[in-house]
């Protein structure tokens, strides 16, 4: 099945998913509110299916020093679109357009890695990878999953390639709701085998089986503004809630791993409910293996009406890149978790994180006291800012665009340098670009912005001295803060 005939039998399957979903009895347990706390993280994964399965591969390359393997449904090479949609569709899914080679994708990759936009791709090397594709997948043609595999190969990593499953273009689990071959909401089908078991068990080595019992743990729904680049999901084509298992275990600060989740196009939260959630069969396995599973949703928006993970540049250029805002967002949250950790956080997330003045170039921060903390540092959208240890409980972060959001976070460092748990991150939005005016100076401090000594005008706050108090000497001056009025 092409594009063209995915698109229909996608819109009728649209139809048709509340009244699938909706009647069924979901196995996971009904959601808490509540913020993403730190567990204790051994190592982090990733995973996904289709659009999803893109972005597992751009989280793992990009941030290879976190994830430390990924598992993924149907999908190609990284940055394979080009930041075109025309690519993505014709060359990345359907064949019918030429597309860079892997040998030309590795490149790209290195050269990226030298600029820091990714993480260094040796780290690549000897990572387990797990991939899947299906004979009867039309939505991804075949050559583009084999280039993901070349891809890995080709940086070393230790890869699984299954592609002999008569699977359509679905995530496949052993509880799945749909036929094997069908390519149909909820896109997850069950095929009379376990790949979910295979993929687990490729990259952790062993698994415990499945529980097959009612789950036991606690899913967490959030609030994905938090984590989020400029505070506002919907921007970047983000769902306003996103979700994540904890199992009993974790939650009693037993060593875990991390499973990053990402659904594919039209399989997010707000269209098809808990199904993929429901039926992945990550939540038993999570259960019976010490395994966290968040749990991340796309939504749509102009140029995204599928509610498609961006892996073509519908939203931002640098959309594979560490500085992709989609990719910072999903980052942010697996660090709240405790992603890049080894084991307990040495020190907690500092308290009362708050924004206590901006100006149109510069945000300041307070935050209260940790005991043993020998300095703190601060990230700005998951990036840390300061270039030396903060010692004091304020930080003025400057140099920054005018009218403007940020998301800030605060870690506390102990003598060893070892970082903690990073701070839910708050909002600062920098002020308006500063307007100049230019006028008399006598002109100046009727309106306030200015006043006079001894026959000189002074600007109010700076006290910078604009010249001769008179109707024919004029100065440029602009308000940087309230009441605080500087030479232009």
């Amino acid at each position: 099945m092409k594009i063209g005939q995915l698109l229909v039998a996608t819109l009728a399957a649209v139809g048709m998913a509340a009244t699938t979903v909706g009647g069924a009895s979901a196995a996971v347990p009904a959601p808490t509110q509540g913020p993403l706390q730190q567990y204790n993280i051994s190592s982090t994964y990733v995973s996904g299916l289709s659009s999803g399965g893109f972005m597992a591969n751009q989280m793992h390359v990009a941030y290879s020093d976190v994830f430390k393997g990924a598992g993924i449904f149907s999908a190609g090479a990284y940055e394979c679109a080009q930041n075109n949609l025309n690519t993505a569709l014709y060359a990345c899914m359907d064949t019918l357009l030429a597309r860079k080679t892997p040998a030309q994708l590795e490149q790209l990759t290195r050269e990226r890695a030298a600029a820091g936009k990714v993480d260094p791709v040796g780290n690549l090397s000897g990572d387990k990878v797990w991939l899947f594709h299906g004979t009867n997948d039309g939505t991804v043609d075949a050559p583009v999953n084999d280039d993901l595999a070349t891809y890995y190969r080709d940086f070393g990593a230790d890869v699984v390639y299954d592609n002999t499953s008569a699977a359509g273009h679905a995530w496949v689990s052993p509880i799945g709701p749909n036929s094997c071959s069908s390519t149909d909401s909820p896109y997850v089908n069950n095929c009379g085998g376990d790949p979910v078991k295979g993929m687990l068990t490729h990259l952790f080595g062993s698994v415990a089986p499945a529980s097959s019992s009612a789950l036991t743990g606690r899913l967490v729904q959030f609030d994905q503004s938090a984590y989020t680049p400029g505070g506002s999901p919907g921007a970047i084509s983000m769902g306003n809630e996103g979700f994540a298992y904890v199992p009993q275990s974790c939650q009693s600060g037993a060593s875990c791993k991390l499973m990053v989740t990402l659904h594919g196009c039209y399989q997010y939260f707000g269209l098809v409910g808990n199904a993929l959630m429901d039926k992945a069969y990550l939540n038993e396995y999570a259960d019976t293996n010490n395994m966290i599973v968040l749990y991340p949703q796309a939504t749509t928006m102009t140029g995204n009406p599928r509610g498609c993970w961006d892996w073509w540049g519908y939203k931002s250029a640098d959309y594979a890149q560490k500085s992709g805002p989609q990719m910072t967002a999903v980052m942010n949250m697996a660090r709240a978790l405790g992603a890049g950790t080894t084991g307990v956080p040495a020190l907690p997330a500092p308290t009362g994180l708050a924004v206590t003045a901006t100006t149109d170039n510069s945000a300041a921060l307070s935050w209260s006291t940790v005991p043993g903390a020998a300095s703190y540092n601060v990230y700005r959208d998951g990036t840390k800012v300061n270039s030396s240890p903060v010692t004091a409980t304020t930080y003025t972060d400057s140099g920054l665009t005018a009218g403007t959001t940020y998301g800030y976070a605060v870690a506390a460092v102990d003598a060893s340098g070892t970082a903690g748990a990073r701070t839910t991150p708050v909002n600062a939005t920098t002020a308006a670009a500063a307007m100049c005016v230019t006028a008399s100076n006598y002109a100046h401090t009727q309106a306030g912005r200015a006043h006079q000594t001894g026959g000189y005008a002074y600007a109010n706050g700076s006290n910078q001295n604009l010249g001769l108090w008179t109707l024919l000497a004029t100065s440029t001056i602009k308000e940087t803060s309230p009441g605080y009025w500087v030479k232009c």
